[in-house]
C-alpha cells in the first residue's frame, strides 16, 4: 500500500490495488478507506517533502472540541501552578517558601520526591500514586473518557510528558515513568484505550522540549544518570536525541491520531523536527489513518496546524488553525482553591473560534488521585448539552466569508482572557456543501433580530428559502416565515420570549442552491481604502513599472488612490488601481515584513484578495497565495510601505472601504 512515486495519493493507491472493491467484504477495510486522504505515499526527512502533509484532516476540521488534560507529579503539591517542579527551587518563590514549609528544602526534598515517594515535614506520605478504582482508588480511565464524551469532545487525550521530563506511559528510553515508578500503570495505555473506546480520537500532549532548554535552571545537577535524563541534564546531543525517541515511543506504542507540543520546538535542531515529521507522517501511511501535528514555534502551516495557546485571531484566519485553553485561569494543573471560568466564557469562546475557523482544546484540572472536581465537570456537561442540541451548526460546519457582527471582541493573538458574549453578538457557521447558513446569537435577542451583515448591500437573499430556529432538543425546528431585507440588515421575527433556555440560540438560514456570495458593501463603483492605524490611504503611485511597491498617502481625491474590488469568485477579489489598471500583489512572499506590490492581473492566486470582516466597518485583506494580510505598519508618514503580515489583532492590518 506504500509506493516510493511521491505524487501518488493514498486514495488513488489503494483505488489502484483493487481494494476498493474489497470493501463490501470488510468494515475495517471500509473504515480505512475513508480514512485514507490526499497526499504523499512516503515522506523525507525535508521541508519540501513535509510540507506536502495536509495539515488539518478532514476529521479534525469537522471535529471542532476536544479535552486534554495536565495531570502529574505537579498536581500533588496542588499549589501555584504546574510550573511547580521548576519553581521550588527558585530561592525566595512562592512555590520555593511553601515547598520549605510542608516538605523541606528542596536539596533535602528534590522534585523527584512525588514520583518515587517520600514523608513530608508532618509525616505524611507523598506520592503520585493514583490508584484505579477497580484497585480501590478514585481513578477510572472509563469513566473519565465517558465525561469526555458527554461534553461533546470529538478528540481527548493527556498530557503525556510535562516540562518535567516524567514519561506518562511505558518507556525503555527514560527510567522516570509511570510503569517503573509512581502509579506503576501505563497512564497512556489506560487513557488511550478508553478514548477510544468512546469513538474519540486520540490527542497525546508532549511538552518536553522545554523540559532541557531552561526549565530546571535553579535544580541543581544531578549524579545519577536517570536523575540527568529527568532534570534536562544529559547535554545536547543526548537531549535532542531523547526528544525524538521520545516521540518515536509514543508513535508506534499508542498511535495517536494527533500530537500537539508545546513551545521552544525552534530550540530543537531543524534535522531532528524534521526526522520527527517524516517518522509520523510515514507511520500514518502505514496506518492509513490522518493524523495532525500541531506547533507553537518550529514547524509551518504547510504540513502543520499552528496553535494560539488561551486565544486565537481577531477574526477569519486561513489555514484551519487551533487554540488550546484551559478551564481555570490560574493554573493548568489542579490546585487548593483553584478557580474557573463561567460555562459561558468556555462555550461561546468555543463558537467564536469555530467561525474564525479554527477548533478549540480545553484543558481540564484533575486532582492528583483521579478525581475530576464537580465544578469541571459541570461546565463540561454544560459545553455537552449545548453541543448536543445545537451540535449542527458546530460539529462538521466551516467558517463563512465573515465570522459575525456584536461589540464583543474575543481573539486577537494569545492570551486572551475567553470572553461571554451578549445578545447583540452574533457568529456565522455554514454547511460544508455550502447550502446552509448558520447565526449563532450569543444570547436571546428579543422579539426581533436584525442581522447587520445580512444586508440588501452586501448579499442576495433570494435564494433564501427558509429560516428556522433550533429547536430545545437536536433535530427540532421552529419556523421564523416572518423576515424582511433592507440595507441595514435581515430582521426576522422571534418569538415575544425566549422559548427555552440555552447559553445561545441558532437560526438556521437554509438556500435553493449554494449561500450567496457575500459583497464588500454598497459598493459598485471605485473605493478608497484607508489603514485604520495610519489614516493614510492605499496609492499606487501612479502610472509606476509592474512590481512596484505600493504606499500610503494623505487622501486628495487622486485616481492614484482610487481602487476597484472586482469579485473573482469563491469569496475573492482583484483589487485594480483606477490610474494604471493593474492590481495589488502579494508577489508569493510569505514572510512578515514583505513589501505588497502591483502587476497586471494574470489570475494568480497572489493577486486574489478575501475581505475578512472585522465588524465595524473594518476589514483585513487576506491575500489567498499566502495567507498573510496588507499591513500599514504604522507608519503615518505619506509616502510609506504598504507591506505584508501574519493577520492579527493589530490595527495596522484594518481597513476601511469607502466608496468614492
Amino acid at each position: 500500500m506504500r509506493s516510493s512515486v511521491p505524487g501518488i495519493s493514498r486514495r488513488r493507491l489503494l483505488t489502484a490495488a483493487g481494494i476498493t472493491g474489497a470493501v463490501a467484504a470488510s468494515g475495517v477495510l471500509r473504515a480505512a478507506v475513508a480514512e485514507a486522504t490526499v497526499g504523499p505515499s512516503s515522506y523525507t526527512a525535508t521541508w519540501s517533502s513535509v510540507n506536502q502533509h495536509p495539515p488539518a484532516a478532514e476529521w479534525f476540521q469537522d471535529a471542532k472540541f476536544g479535552i486534554y488534560y495536565h495531570w502529574g507529579a505537579f498536581s500533588v503539591p496542588a499549589f501555584g501552578n504546574e510550573w511547580y517542579p521548576r519553581n521550588m527551587y527558585n530561592n525566595g518563590s512562592a512555590e520555593n517558601n511553601h515547598h520549605k514549609s510542608v516538605y523541606g528544602d528542596p536539596s533535602a526534598w528534590p522534585y523527584h520526591n512525588f514520583i518515587n515517594g517520600a514523608r513530608d515535614r508532618a509525616g505524611n506520605w507523598v506520592q503520585f500514586a493514583p490508584k484505579l478504582r477497580s484497585a480501590g482508588g478514585n481513578f477510572d480511565p472509563d469513566e473519565w473518557a465517558q465525561l469526555f464524551a458527554d461534553a461533546g469532545a470529538r478528540f481527548a487525550g493527556p498530557v503525556a510528558e510535562h516540562h518535567d521530563g516524567f514519561s506518562m506511559w511505558n518507556s525503555s528510553v527514560n527510567e522516570y515513568n509511570s510503569v517503573a515508578r509512581g502509579p506503576r500503570l501505563d497512564l497512556l495505555r489506560l487513557h488511550a484505550d478508553a478514548i477510544r473506546a468512546k469513538g474519540l480520537r486520540l490527542v497525546v500532549a508532549m511538552h518536553h522540549a522545554y523540559n532541557f532548554t531552561g526549565f530546571y535552571q535553579w535544580a541543581p545537577q544531578q549524579s545519577d544518570a536517570g536523575l540527568r535524563k529527568l532534570y534536562g541534564q544529559l547535554g545536547t546531543p543526548a537531549e535532542y536525541q531523547l526528544w525524538y525517541d521520545k516521540l518515536r515511543e509514543i508513535i508506534d506504542g499508542y498511535q495517536p491520531d494527533m500530537i500537539w507540543q508545546d513551545f521552544n520546538l525552534s530550540a530543537i535542531p531543524e534535522s531532528y523536527r524534521l526526522d520527527f515529521l517524516a517518522y509520523y507522517y510515514n507511520r500514518a501511511v502505514a496506518w492509513n489513518k490522518d493524523v495532525v501535528a500541531t506547533y507553537k514555534d518550529g514547524f509551518n502551516t504547510s504540513g502543520e496546524v499552528v496553535d494560539y495557546e488561551r486565544g486565537g485571531p481577531a477574526g477569519l484566519q486561513t489555514p484551519y488553525w487551533l487554540t488550546d485553553d484551559s478551564i481555570s485561569s490560574s493554573s493548568w494543573c489542579y490546585t487548593v482553591g483553584i478557580g474557573y471560568y463561567s460555562l459561558n466564557q468556555m462555550l461561546h469562546s468555543l463558537i467564536d473560534r469555530v467561525s474564525k475557523n479554527g477548533n478549540m482544546l480545553l484543558n481540564i484540572a484533575p486532582m492528583a488521585d483521579g478525581t475530576i472536581p464537580g465544578g469541571q465537570r459541570s461546565i463540561l456537561l454544560g459545553i455537552g448539552d449545548y453541543l448536543k442540541r445545537f451540535g449542527e451548526s458546530i460539529y462538521a460546519t466551516r467558517a463563512w466569508s465573515a465570522f459575525g457582527e456584536g461589540p464583543t471582541q474575543m481573539g486577537g493573538g494569545s492570551f486572551s482572557t475567553p470572553r461571554a458574549g451578549t445578545a447583540q453578538d452574533i457568529r456565522f457557521t455554514r454547511s460544508k456543501d455550502n447550502r446552509v447558513l448558520y447565526a449563532t446569537v450569543l444570547g436571546w435577542p428579543g422579539a426581533t433580530l436584525n442581522i447587520t451583515t445580512l444586508n440588501a448591500n452586501r448579499i442576495n437573499l433570494s435564494s433564501l428559502t427558509s429560516v428556522q430556529l433550533l429547536g430545545s432538543t437536536a433535530g427540532t425546528y421552529l419556523d421564523l416565515p416572518n423576515r424582511t431585507q433592507d440595507g441595514s440588515g435581515l430582521r426576522v421575527t422571534l418569538p415575544s420570549g425566549a422559548p427555552f433556555s440555552a447559553p445561545a440560540y441558532v437560526l438556521k438560514l437554509t438556500f435553493a442552491g449554494t449561500i450567496p456570495t457575500l459583497g464588500a458593501g454598497s459598493i459598485t463603483g471605485y473605493v478608497r481604502i484607508a489603514n485604520v492605524t495610519t489614516g493614510l490611504v492605499l496609492d499606487s503611485g501612479g502610472n509606476v513599472a509592474s512590481g512596484s511597491v505600493l504606499k500610503q498617502w494623505n487622501w486628495d481625491g487622486s485616481t492614484n488612490l482610487q481602487w476597484q474590488l472586482v469579485d473573482v469568485g469563491g469569496g475573492y477579489y482583484r483589487i485594480v488601481n483606477r490610474t494604471n489598471g493593474m492590481v495589488v500583489d502579494s508577489w508569493g512572499n510569505t514572510a512578515n515584513g514583505a513589501n505588497a506590490r502591483q502587476a497586471a492581473w494574470n489570475g494568480g492566486n497572489n493577486q486574489q484578495w478575501r475581505l475578512a470582516d472585522l465588524g465595524n466597518g473594518r476589514y483585513q485583506l487576506v491575500n489567498r497565495g499566502t495567507n498573510t494580510a496588507l499591513d500599514g505598519m504604522g507608519n503615518g508618514t505619506s509616502g510609506s510601505t504598504v507591506c505584508m503580515w501574519a493577520p492579527n489583532n493589530s490595527t495596522n492590518n484594518q481597513w476601511t472601504i469607502t466608496a468614492v
